[in-house]
Parts: structure tokens; C-alpha cells; sequence
């Protein structure tokens, strides 16, 4: 039986900020399946801060996505045809299958989801991708510690929010930036934090006025997600040897972000002054983590002591938009697209 599917491509590249436009809908007939493959239909959809880099025409960790191509990123699917003997009709998956309803594998890098643990869009997010991430970056970049002050940048995203419960676990003092005041309260009453600032209304010198009073013992550790005034306005207040997990600068990743950003020395003269420990990381270096991370988070999420908010727009044709917004923090928590019916 022949398999039509639906999927959206990168039309052209984004000249400043990303639009509507560098986006296309495009209808395929799915090829025949070779032997070791497996198609799948997407469930939910996952989108993601570093997609964006992928727009651009530039050498980076991942290679761009070409012009006509379906857009990058990961997928809960449901296998509904297989010439895989690992993969079964009805097996639930994480693949990286792009926008789109349906897609083909070979099995590489894709992991089976056991549902009973939690709900399966979990999958992508806090027991996925993001979630490794918070986890590795506490605990093997920064090596946080009970007694320490951490501050959180994008507090209550899909990553954030985790860095945060997990460093409150530990002990930690935990600090977040967040936009807007159902994020700020957000953070505190649900997730835990001590302290979470909106930075909307700052400028950088009012947002550090309120991260030094908020933060007496100085900062020891900071995970950084966002660049922009946020960055300015921590780097004087880190602690001497202080540590920062370079995630993501989002800030930064439309050139209209970076006109008005601080010159290279001003940063590079706090690290050096400071004798600051600043290691960047992308969480596919890290995959090894994956059976501890979800050891010591599953059962965490299970028992409801970790918690996480999605943000679901339906169908596959709103994935554009959701983005976009995505890239202006106007979602909350994890942002997700509901490309299909989630049998469980």
C-alpha cells in the first residue's frame, strides 16, 4: 500500500531573524522499504532551540539543512511497517524522523520507549534530549555542589527547568532568569527555585543589580542557555574559579541578536580575571549518559517530584509558527507538536 506523507521543508534561508516564509509544506509518496527498515508514524513532534543554526549556510557540529530538505528533529513515532527484525508494527520509538507525519529508518540511533514510566512525549523531552542535557550539565560540566549558587538562564524551558530541581536536590541555591511573570512564579512555586527574575523588564545593569542581591555568596556555578543581557549581566558577579555550561545563546542565533552585544574582550577579561572555568557542550557527545540519566531522573518523574509543563500546538502545518515562538520564549516549558493520535 502506498504511504503518503506530509512534511515541511526549509524553503530558503533565513537573512536576519526567521520567518514564515523559509518554510514550505510539501506532500511525498514514502519509498518502498528496503530490508532492515522500518516506517513509522510521528506522534510528537519535538523543536528545539539549536534547529535554527541548522537554517543557516555555516560550518557547525551538525551539518545545515539543505534547501528542499525536511526540516531536522526528533520524533515520538509508532512503527507501522517493518523490515527491521529489532523493530516490531506497534513499537513506540524515538527517531530523528524531521518534520514530518511519517518517516523511514534504519534503526540507527533510534531507542524504544517503554510507556509505563510516563507519558511518551516525555521521550523528548524531559526524559529525552533536554533532560540529558540538564542532567549532564550539572553534574559532569559543572559539577555542581550542595552549599553552591547556581543561576539558571531560560529557567523553566524544557532544559532549564530540570537544571533547576535537579540543582535544588543537590542542595543548591538555585537562581533563575526567566521572561515574564507566569515563569518567574512558575519557577518558584512549582519548581522549586529560591529566587527567579524576569528579565523582560531589565536592562543589564538592573538585571545585575538583582542578581547580586539575590546571590550574597557570589555565583559558583551558571548554566548558560540564552547569551544576550543576561550573560553581561552575571559574568562580573561569578565567584573567582567559577564554572559555566555553555548550553545555547539564543540570544545570539539571529544576527539582529548579537548588534548590540558586548565586544569579545569585555567577556574574554572576566574569564581571565576571574579564572572562570567556561566549557560549551552538545549533548550527542554525551549519549553514553543516557542509562545513568535515567536511572537516577525516571523514577523522579515516576513519583512526581520532578515536574515539567509542555507546550502542544496540533498538527504538523503549525510547526513553523510554534517555532518561532519557541525562538522568542513565548512558549512554556517543553515545546511540542502533535502530529498524530497517541495510542497510549
Amino acid at each position: 500500500m502506498t504511504q503518503k506523507a506530509s512534511r515541511i521543508v526549509l524553503a530558503s534561508r533565513p537573512a536576519g531573524n526567521a520567518e514564515l516564509d523559509n518554510f514550505r509544506l510539501d506532500q511525498v509518496v514514502m519509498p518502498k522499504l528496503k530490508d532492515g527498515e522500518f516506517l513509522a508514524r510521528t506522534i510528537w513532534l519535538s523543536l528545539d532551540p539549536y534547529m535554527r543554526g541548522r537554517m543557516n549556510d555555516a560550518k557547525s557540529y551538525s551539518a545545515p539543512v539543505e534547501l528542499g530538505d525536511t526540516m531536522e528533529g526528533g520524533c515520538v513515532a509508532e512503527i507501522i511497517n517493518s523490515n527491521n527484525k529489532d523493530y516490531a508494527i506497534g513499537d513506540i520509538v524515538v527517531a530523528r524522523l524531521g518534520w514530518a507525519t511519517h518517516g523511514i529508518s534504519n534503526g540507527v540511533g533510534v531507542q524504544k520507549i517503554n510507556p509505563s514510566i510516563a507519558p511518551i512525549s516525555t521521550s523528548v523531552g524531559i526524559l529525552g534530549m533536554p533532560g540529558l542535557t540538564a542532567w549532564v550539565a550539572l553534574n559532569d560540566i559543572l559539577k555542581g555542589k550542595k552549599g553552591e549558587t547556581i543561576v539558571v538562564s531560560a529557567a523553566t524551558g524544557a532544559v532549564g527547568g530540570l537544571v533547576g530541581q535537579l540543582a535544588k536536590l543537590k542542595g543548591m541555591r538555585v537562581i533563575g532568569v526567566a521572561g515574564g511573570p507566569a515563569k518567574t512564579k512558575f519557577a518558584i512555586e512549582e519548581l522549586g527555585y529560591d529566587i527567579c527574575i524576569d528579565h523582560k523588564s531589565l536592562d543589564v545593569k538592573e538585571l545585575r543589580v538583582r542578581l547580586s542581591a539575590a546571590s550574597p555568596d557570589g555565583i559558583h556555578c551558571y548554566f548558560e542557555n540564552v547569551g544576550g543581557k543576561t550573560l553581561e549581566a552575571i559574568l562580573p558577579l561569578m565567584n573567582t574559579f567559577g564554572r559555566i555550561a555553555v548550553c545555547g545563546m539564543i540570544a545570539w542565533y539571529s544576527p539582529k541578536g548579537m548588534e548590540n552585544a558586548s565586544p569579545i574582550p569585555v567577556a574574554w577579561g572576566a574569564i581571565l580575571r576571574q579564572r572562570l572555568r567556561v566549557c560549551g557542550f552538545i549533548i550527542f557527545d554525551h549519549y553514553d549518559r543516557m542509562e545513568e540519566f535515567h536511572k537516577e531522573v525516571a523514577p523522579l518523574v515516576s513519583n512526581g517530584k520532578i515536574k515539567y509543563k509542555e507546550t502542544i500546538s496540533e498538527g504538523l502545518e503549525s510547526a513553523p509558527q510554534s517555532f518561532l515562538n519557541l525562538l522568542e520564549g513565548k512558549n512554556f516549558g517543553k515545546q511540542l507538536v502533535r502530529i498524530g493520535h497517541d495510542p497510549r
